[in-house]
């Protein structure tokens, strides 16, 4: 279990006070150099944390302990379908366990519910993936109560008839279909081979059918039963936060034991769980996890330093106070810079929006220029104290195709973006408004999710820029879950900002990157592509797919990366590094960008 892997994701949404406007110098500036700012403080402060990334080697560990954390939220389900924020997600996701798991290091899938095996049938231009469940996995509730064991027809109703109903609009639907060589649809379709096995049948050969197919999956005997009883509409509202949480059952590491709105989750540890360390004792050792719910990051902050809370992951600001703190019982990790960055992104959906406004966005000299009015350098100085760099590529350096060779051209430059703009007709009054060619002065929303302070920080510095030029641009936080239902559901915004994890994968994010996606943000779920780029992007994505040449496969993604750097319906922001502070009662700590912390092996001193 990775689970404080996703605090790399997190950290960009992490608390700051917005203090003044700073430079506008945006000179670009590498990652050696963003370290060197203020005086060397950026290399001080790194020289007096721990640097210990994986691949770990873990040391034999012992059972027991209560591993304190905190949300800053009540969990909104405990459904694993509806659950889209990190409080959520933070306490579902230890009840789920994935097929198959992925080593960053080596860059290889492993076995985890199941082993595989890949069958392709060159002359028909076919490929089945079979996997095989192992033998002791069960769904099991925290009083023993319940035992389910775990068969392949767990597997293969949740990929056809949860996954696979297009009325729930989930985000892995679309990556049940590849584009054959005549431009058809095709699904991949699921088969029961026997109770332990099953078998993925792809239409035709892929390059990836490993990712294409693994999935975490809930437990049959419940979802079948609520569908049957209440259709597709009761399985997004099943299991809510009024249910008991005695009677919610977990593959995965913990169960959830106890949840008193407002004040705690408890999660203890699942006695049934599978996984065992090298020396053949249960994993995780950690006994208990305890999510107490607290109001915001200054709240956790406090707690982290009064020694309630026994991890933390680190704004700019706590920086020095914790680094330099005397006689202080836990220890700073640098993880390294991000994989991901947040991103602001600009509505093209004209059945939405203020016809005005799509004619802005949905020029893509506009969001070119949006870019160059991004101050990339201002944000890492400002909000990062340095300890962040522009998010000037695409692709992940960790993914297999990424290319230092293909990067963004519309860095800071206001004067480019003035040129820009006026390419479109798009000009400054004499009054110093910038207006479109019908005189309609350019102003617009961002929205920001309302937790978040750090992305309210950054909004605000990117509008302050754009109002040098005559732009306005109102930040406006809102709650998290309207954000998300404006995302996925209303689709009236202007401008947004958000994350969705690091490009990591060459083929990943099908309902993203996809025309008909269902998180397409600014443009979803389109019957055929909109605009050319998206067709092309359609293609390019497919192709990629289908092509197991690396070279081949390399010119193809070269050409995707590219499109999207130059179309830009995301605006990447800046990779901050990643610092994490864990108290030293704990063992096993090993801390990167690329895995995070495994709780399953951190164990107490002795």
């Amino acid at each position: 279990m990775k689970r404080l892997s996703l605090l790399l994701t997190a950290v960009t949404f992490g608390a700051l006070l917005f203090m003044s406007c700073g430079s506008g110098d945006g000179e670009e500036i590498t990652l050696d150099a963003a370290l060197n700012i203020q005086d060397g403080a950026g290399n001080e402060i790194l020289q007096k944390t721990i640097y210990r990334p994986g691949p770990p080697e873990y040391e034999k560990g012992s059972g027991g302990g209560v591993w304190v954390d905190t949300i800053n939220n009540d969990p909104k389900t405990f459904n694993t379908l509806t659950a889209r924020d990190g409080d959520s997600r933070d306490i579902v996701d230890v009840l789920f366990v994935s097929l198959v798991d992925y080593d960053p290091y080596t860059r290889q899938f492993k076995p985890e519910l199941a082993s595989f095996v890949i069958e392709a049938d060159e002359k028909a231009d076919t490929l089945d993936v079979i996997y095989t469940l192992r033998d002791d996995l069960f769904w099991t509730t925290p009083d023993g109560s319940v035992k389910e064991k775990i068969t392949s027809d767990d597997v293969v109703y949740w990929y056809d008839n949860i996954e696979g109903d297009k009325s729930l609009q989930l985000p892995a639907y679309p990556g049940q279909f590849i584009e054959m060589a005549d431009g058809t649809s095709a699904r991949v379709t699921i088969e029961k081979i026997n109770d332990a096995s099953f078998v993925f049948h792809f239409p035709r050969i892929v390059a990836e059918p490993i990712l294409s197919t693994n999935m975490d999956f809930g437990p049959r005997y419940l979802f079948q039963k609520a569908k049957e009883e209440g259709g597709s509409e009761a399985i997004l509202n099943f299991l809510s936060v009024d249910t008991d949480v005695m009677t919610i059952p977990s593959v995965g590491p913990y169960h959830i034991v106890e949840y008193t709105p407002g004040v705690r989750v408890v999660l203890k540890r699942n006695p049934w769980y599978h996984k065992k360390d090298e020396w053949g004792q249960a994993l995780p050792y950690i006994e208990t996890l305890i999510y107490r719910i607290v109001p915001d990051t200054n709240t956790e902050f406090l707690l982290f330093k009064d020694g309630t809370k026994d991890g933390y992951s680190l704004r700019p600001e706590d920086l020095d106070e914790l680094i330099n703190a005397s006689n202080s019982d836990y220890s700073v990790y640098n993880g390294g810079e991000g994989l991901g960055s947040a991103f602001f992104s600009f509505n093209q959906n004209p059945d939405s929006m203020d016809p005005v406004k799509y004619e802005w966005f949905s020029k893509k000299e506009f969001r070119q220029a949006m870019s160059c009015l991004l101050n990339r350098p201002r944000i890492a100085r400002q909000i990062y104290r340095g300890l962040a760099v522009p998010a000037h590529y695409f692709f992940a350096k960790a993914n297999p195709m990424f290319d230092p060779g293909i990067k963004l051209n519309y860095t800071y430059d206001p004067e480019r973006a003035v040129a820009l703009l006026e390419s479109v007709n798009i000009k400054k009054d004499s009054d110093g408004v910038m207006r479109d060619w019908e005189g309609r002065p350019l102003e617009f929303t961002i929205n920001i999710g309302a937790e978040n302070n750090m992305s309210i920080d950054i909004a605000n510095i990117y509008a302050d820029e754009m109002s040098r030029l005559g732009i306005t641009a109102n930040v406006r936080p809102i709650d998290f879950q309207k954000l998300v239902d404006m995302i996925t559901n209303t689709y009236d915004w202007d401008c947004l900002s958000a994350a969705l994890g690091a490009n990591y994968w060459p083929s990943g994010g099908s309902n993203v990157w996809q025309s008909n996606g269902n998180f397409h943000l600014w443009r979803p779920l389109q019957e055929t592509p909109a605009t050319e780029w998206e067709a092309r992007i359609d293609y390019l994505y497919n192709e990629g797919r289908f092509t197991l040449d690396e070279k081949e496969r390399k010119v193809i993604y070269d050409e995707y990366q590219t499109i999207l750097l130059e179309q830009l319906p995301m605006i990447y922001i800046v990779h901050p590094m990643s610092f994490f502070g864990i108290r030293d009662k704990w063992n096993n700590v090993f801390y990167d960008t690329l895995d995070g912390i495994s709780l399953n092996h951190l164990y107490l001193n002795p």
